[in-house]
């Protein structure tokens, strides 16, 4: 299973960033997808969520600005950032399970300027 993650990049407060992961060696349709991220010196922490059957789920911290959403056909899981501020700054990396093991993308750098 590899999990290849990119979007990341510099933005200004208040701006947007769409990350996008696309996956490779597991039945994509069936797997629940998550978004993590990881600021310096915390704990990855979840932001998102989204089912097979596209039932999401978010952090409280990211409701209402970010959007989860999944491409069967491209085998690739987005989130959509809207309104970013210097608390949303880390590395956000997609994750899923696949027999009993989870698996990480390497990670992509957001990072929010004032």
């Amino acid at each position: 299973v590899q999990l290849q993650a990119s979007g990341g990049g510099l933005v200004q407060t208040g701006g947007s960033l769409r990350l996008s992961c696309k996956a490779s060696g597991l039945n994509f349709g069936i797997n629940t997808l998550g978004w993590y991220r990881q600021a310096p010196g915390k704990q990855r922490d979840l932001v998102a969520t989204i089912t097979s059957r596209g039932f999401t789920n978010y952090a409280d911290s990211v409701k209402g600005r970010f959007a989860v959403s999944r491409d069967n056909a491209k085998r690739t899981v987005y989130l959509q950032m809207n309104s970013l501020g210097s608390e949303d700054a880390a590395v956000y990396y997609c994750s899923t399970e696949h027999r009993g093991f989870t698996f990480w993308g390497q990670g992509t750098q957001v990072t929010v300027s004032s």
